[in-house]
Formats: structure tokens, sequence, C-alpha cells
């Protein structure tokens, strides 16, 4: 009987001190583990000064925005290339910047349109040329966009509504000036451009 106790209270003995030793290496991995979190979260606090005040933000992960910056980029183009005045200055000066973002297929658009007059009618009518986006889709694993929106052209007399549906492809590479969103358009190519619209104005 004082066998069985004594070999009891060892069988006792190796069960808790085993339990310690368990719960200690716990407590010692998680404490590593939130230590790691801790560091890496003032890694990633970054301190801008806003009129000399310090002000807290946060770094983000790249990855997560960069579908984000995908659009801002598609958007960005297409609002540079579509949206034109009555003034050469200020058609050259967009179409230089979108070209910035876009490989030879933009220029070739630009070309193609010039060669038309498409500019010069612009100029000449003394017509407003802006776009609207709809959406814009992603193909993540083909890197590859779709811009739906809506192209209005503003005339003394009349409001011309178009569709404007393009598509092209995306690629990273290293962000600049002319570029700050590092994203380069490929093969980009209208789809679709027809007349929806052509209303007129009421002339008094």
């Amino acid at each position: 009987m004082l066998i069985k106790n004594i070999e009891q209270r060892i069988r006792i003995n190796k069960i808790v001190s085993l339990s310690a030793i368990g719960f200690a290496v716990f407590i010692v991995i998680a404490g590593f583990f939130f230590s790691y979190q801790i560091i890496q979260d003032s890694r990633r606090s970054i301190y801008i000064l806003d009129n000399g005040v310090p002000v807290l933000t946060k770094q983000t992960d790249v990855l997560l925005n960069r579908p984000v910056e995908y659009k801002a980029q598609i958007e960005l183009f297409h609002r540079l290339f579509f949206t034109l005045a009555p003034d050469d200055a200020y058609i050259k000066e967009n179409i230089q910047k979108s070209l910035y973002l876009i490989d030879d297929s933009g220029k070739k658009e630009y070309t193609n349109l010039r060669e038309k007059g498409f500019y010069n009618q612009i100029v000449a009518s003394s017509s407003m040329v802006s776009i609207h986006a709809d959406s814009i889709t992603l193909n993540m694993d083909r890197n590859k966009f779709q811009f739906f929106g809506k192209q209005m052209i503003t005339r003394k007399s009349s409001v011309i509504t178009r569709k404007l549906i393009t598509e092209g492809f995306f690629e990273d590479i290293i962000r600049s000036t002319n570029n700050p969103h590092g994203v380069l358009l490929k093969n980009w190519r209208i789809i679709d451009n027809d007349e929806l619209s052509n209303q007129t104005k009421n002339s008094y």
C-alpha cells in the first residue's frame, strides 16, 4: 500500500512537473510571438510632418494596395488621354503626360486620331471632351484590364455621348515622377466607341 502511494505521488509529481514545463515553454513562445508582432507593428509606424506637426501613420503591405494602384493608373491614363480642350498646347500636354503611362500602343492610337483630324476638329469647333469611368475590371492572373465608361463631346450646339470600352494589359515597372504608380499599360486598344446619344442644346 505504501509503495502504491509512493508510485502515485511520483506519477502526480511527474505530471505536474511536465505540465509546468509545457506551460512555461508556451509562455516563452507566446512572449516571443507577441514581441515580434509589436516590433513589426512599430516598424510600420511612420511619422509625417504636417506643417511642422508630426502625424502618426501606418505602412500597409504594397501587395494589398496594388490592385487599387492598377485601377488608379488605368483611370488616370484614360482621363489624361481623353480630357481635351480647344487648345493645342493643352491637348499636347495631356497627351504627353498620358504617354508616360503606356507603351507604344498609346502613341499609335494618338497618331491614328491625329491623322483622322480628331484634334483639329476639337480646336476648330471649340469643343470640350471629357470622360466618365463607369467601372474597371482586372484579371490578376493574366494582368489584363477592361475599362468601361462614357465619352462626352460638348460642342456649341450639341452634346454627344459615346460609349468607351477599352482593354489592355498592365506591368509593374520602377516608380518615377512621371509614373508614380509604377505601372505600364500595354497593348491597349479601343474596342467600342459607338455613339449613344446626340442632344441638341437649347439656343436662346
